[in-house]
């Protein structure tokens, strides 16, 4: 039969769960959900209070695909514990109980509620009476009117177990109208109180007097492990008392928390081991009083042993056992097909455990194992099922092939229920066992050494009070099969290609088929990279290709063959050789400013002795891994430890070892930890020292930066060093930051152009490292000293004269000149300016008016600054364009 249509008994898939309905829905249809599985598909029923409800009768119920819903739900009628009981031809099975319960909040009482009136400095406590109401429901005070709440203190405290309002020590703030406000925490309604008036007397003020607690969690306090507990404390008396916890032999959980200016302890998530003896005290100046409480966990049942569905032989014996933890401790009941079962002829129970001495056909059906505490109970299931049925051999007859001289089993295992006899016969007579022929408890027939006078027909009979079956097993005896793998060790270079060759020689009238193996693994030959060929020779020959060898084929290799008689397999090693695997840990010993000490472990050979090691080193400054110099040199095979040097000082570096042999050169090992080399003295000093230019005065020092990886350690910066040629004495200048590349150096002492001998250093923490080679470096020129002269102009068009000029000479060589010009009539600083490019002594001024007198200056500037202006005028004439010189050309004069 498929498992598809196999028959078994119903388990739940889905059981009801408990059900807070409230009764002001606007839906008044309750649904308690159940459903089963099980083949035939099961039937249900549901049961209210341990009575059978009649659905048929009762409009209001109807079961939907084994739910049962309840039309216009009451809780008069509908409030109480539901079980659904599912059924089918193998038995019955119950559901956990669902409790259904209603939500409701019923209005106050509208009666007036009469005065309270205290003096002042007494307590008070205000009752709230709460109308009826299902479940739990959360209490606050109104003050005066809505939405003003009554804010809880260390001297005002609304109690969630009584609803009442109590106040230590009345004010005269206190006195005022307070109204109950409560509210339903499943459908959130809320209804409010009549008004409590609270006066004062008036024959004066109450004196101090010590605490009396009038609000305390219950002598015993019941809580379900993993709940939050919520134990109250709050006591009157004047001046207010201060609320304190303590647990008796014990300390308060770390994870209880103080609300409401301690009067309530809060215990979340609480554990067996929170249980307890807790203690509140009340104290003020005028004494103190304690109240004690005994808190205990309890626990739901949980199973830690379930029941299974078993099959079983009629006559068996069954031996069921369930367990469950709990707190209290769980008790047992067992039921059969939904009804209890109890100890009879036959059948034992105690406790968790059930047996029956003699299972019978009568016995099958659903069984359940009930844990059950007075908190709850939890539901093990499982189907008993006996089998009945005369015996049957699925194969009939076999055929069994034996290896001659081997062991050869003749199995006998037929499908029945109870278990059959079984008798062996060879021909007409039964088999008799002696020491070559046995017969085994599980009723294979064993022949022991076997012979060619064993082959024939065996026969084997099975029967019980159902019926009875005969199979007959055919036995042939073959010659045993040898197999030979050659070469039997081979030896190989990695990149080389190798043939294993595996012959069988065995019975002709059998085939024989083989498998190749690779370190106890079926080889496939689709994958591997093509690596591996199998090549069939002769019908009893079989060869293993291995191509293109790497290290990772290194191992043992088997060929398999196996007849219908016989299975023999032969090995043989391959052993590669190829380039070293990479070494061990690489360990940094020692460091110093310029080497360090590593040591690794040998990584393998791979069959070529390891020749020479090579060290490698990384730092931020490297272009990838580079070989470092060691000592000794080379770092022969059998050293496990040799010294980087001719390292750079306050440089951190990995390092890593790579090993070579005859064949080639391995993996690198694993890199070291990240190590900083010691500081040491600079030894690097700045390269293209240079200068000039500036401001007038200065003296402009320029070099390259050395870079971080030759600074040698902290502290780095640079010495600049200079004389002016002929000068005995060094002037030295420290330029504190590693990045700088020029230093500026001011002396009016010095006329422009003095040459300087120049030297930039370098130093850190460690000392002063050395100087750069000396160059000669000269200060900045001065500006121009003198104007230019020899002033020419010549006229272009009505507007445009081109001016020319002989440079101007000595010291304050110009890099070009500036031409100003403006009408007679204007002020110079309105003039218009234009330079040339470079030095050069022309320039085309355009843009200028006819008939009118223009004046000009002229000057040479440079870097440093512009030199004296050459002050002169003239006319443009419009009608022929021949400019007409003034007077003043003759007699140009500088302007200083």
């Amino acid at each position: 039969m498929s498992e598809e249509n196999e028959e078994f008994g119903p388990f739940f898939t889905h059981e009801p769960d408990d059900i807070i309905f409230p009764l002001d829905s606007d839906e008044k249809k309750v649904v308690m959900h159940c459903e089963a599985r099980g083949n035939p598909a099961p039937t249900y029923s549901w049961h209210l209070n341990q009575t059978e409800i009649d659905s048929e009768a009762d409009f209001r119920y109807s079961v939907v695909e084994g739910s049962l819903i309840i039309n216009n739900a009451s809780m008069a009628s509908d409030y109480g514990m539901y079980q659904c009981k599912a059924e089918n031809s193998f038995g019955t099975i119950l559901s956990r109980d669902a409790l259904l319960r209603f939500a409701y909040l019923n209005d106050f009482s509208r009666k007036a509620r009469g005065d309270v009136s205290v003096r002042e400095g007494q307590g008070v406590v205000l009752m709230c009476t709460p109308p009826p109401h299902s479940p739990e429901i959360i209490y606050s005070w109104v003050f005066n009117e809505f939405p003003s709440f009554v804010a809880e203190d260390s001297r005002r405290f609304i109690s969630q177990h009584t609803g009442n309002l109590y106040i230590s020590k009345v004010q005269p703030s206190d006195v005022g109208s307070y109204i109950c406000l409560v509210k339903n925490t499943v459908t959130n309604a809320r209804v409010l109180s009549p008004p409590t008036p609270l006066t004062l007397k008036t024959d004066g003020i109450m004196g101090e007097y010590e605490p009396k607690i009038e609000v305390h969690f219950p002598p015993s306090v019941l809580a379900a492990r993993g709940a939050t507990v919520r134990l109250e404390c709050f006591a009157l008396g004047n001046p207010v008392p201060t609320i304190t916890w303590r647990k008796i032999n014990g300390n308060i959980p770390k994870k209880a928390r103080l609300r409401k200016s301690q009067a309530v302890l809060e215990i979340p998530n609480i554990q067996l081991e929170d249980s307890g003896t807790y203690e509140c005290k009340a104290e003020n100046p005028r004494g103190g009083t304690a109240f004690k409480g005994h808190l205990q966990v309890y626990t739901l049942p949980q199973w830690v042993r379930m029941i299974n569905d078993t099959q079983m032989d009629s006559g068996e014996k069954l031996r069921w056992e369930c367990k469950a933890t709990g707190r209290p401790r769980p008790t047992y009941r067992w039921l059969r097909n939904g009804l209890p079962l109890t100890s009879q002829s036959g059948v034992e129970i105690l406790n968790g455990e059930l047996t029956i001495h003699k299972v019978q056909q009568t016995d099958s059906g659903m069984y359940q194992c009930v844990g059950e505490n007075k908190y709850g109970a939890i539901y093990s299931n499982a189907e008993l099922k006996i089998l009945a049925s005369a015996p049957v051999f699925v194969d009939n007859p076999v055929w069994v092939i034996a290896t001659l001289g081997k062991d050869v089993s003749l199995d006998c295992k037929p499908r029945a229920s109870p278990k059959p006899r079984i008798l062996w016969k060879r021909g007409d007579r039964r088999i008799q066992p002696n020491k070559r022929i046995m017969l085994l408890r599980n009723n294979t027939l064993r022949i022991v050494n076997s012979s060619r006078t064993d082959e024939g027909s065996y026969v084997c009979r099975a029967d019980n009070q159902f019926g009875s079956a005969e199979m007959t097993a055919v036995l042939w005896v073959k010659d045993a099969m040898r197999v030979e793998l050659s070469p039997h060790r081979v030896e190989v270079t990695v990149g080389e290609s190798v043939v294993l060759s595996c012959k069988a020689t065995h019975d002709t009238s059998l085939d024989v088929t083989f498998q190749w193996f690779f370190n106890q693994r079926p080889i496939t030959f689709q994958q591997d990279g093509g690596h591996f060929e199998y090549i069939q020779t002769q019908s009893s020959t079989v060869d293993l290709m291995i191509r293109n060898i790497l290290l990772r084929h290194a191992g043992r290799y088997g060929c398999r063959a196996q007849t219908s008689a016989d299975t023999v397999t032969a090995e043989a090693e391959l052993l590669v050789r190829g380039p070293p695997g990479p070494p061990g840990v690489v360990i940094v010993e020692e460091i110093t400013d310029a080497t360090a000490t590593l040591s690794w472990t040998r990584g393998l050979d791979n069959h070529s002795p390891i020749s020479t090691y090579n060290l490698q080193a990384r730092s931020p400054f490297s272009l990838g891994w580079q070989t470092v110099k060691t000592d000794p040199d080379p770092v022969t095979g059998d050293l496990e430890s040799a010294m980087a040097v001719q390292l750079n000082p306050w440089v951190e570096y990995e390092f890593r070892v790579v090993a070579t042999n005859a064949i080639g050169t391995g993996d690198p090992s694993v890199p070291s930890r990240g190590v900083r080399t010691k500081e040491a003295v600079p030894s690097v000093a700045p390269a293209n020292v240079s200068g000039g230019n500036g401001r007038r005065h200065e003296l402009v020092i320029l070099w390259e930066p050395v870079s971080e990886e030759f600074q040698n350690g902290e502290g780095f910066g640079y010495i600049v060093a200079f004389r002016a040629n002929g000068t005995r004495g060094w002037k030295e200048k420290m330029v504190t930051s590693a990045d700088s590349t020029m230093y500026k150096y001011r002396d009016e002492t010095f006329p422009p152009l003095t040459p300087f001998e120049v030297k930039v250093g370098v130093y850190n923490n460690k000392g002063d490292g050395p100087f750069s080679k000396v160059v000669i470096i000269h200060s900045a020129e001065g500006e121009p000293k003198e104007a230019p002269s020899d002033v020419k102009a010549y006229s272009i068009s009505s507007s445009e004269i081109r001016l020319t000029w002989k440079p101007s000479p000595g010291p304050g060589k110009p890099k070009g000149y500036e031409v100003c010009y403006w009408k007679e009539m204007e002020q110079q600083e309105a003039g218009k300016k234009q330079r040339t490019v470079k030095n050069e002594t022309t320039i085309i001024l355009t843009g200028l008016e006819g008939n009118t007198r223009y004046q000009f200056t002229v000057n040479g500037f440079n870097s440093v600054g512009q030199g004296p202006l050459l002050f002169f005028s003239l006319s443009l004439n419009l009608q022929s364009f021949l400019p007409q010189i003034s007077d003043e050309l003759g007699k140009l004069q500088p302007l200083n």
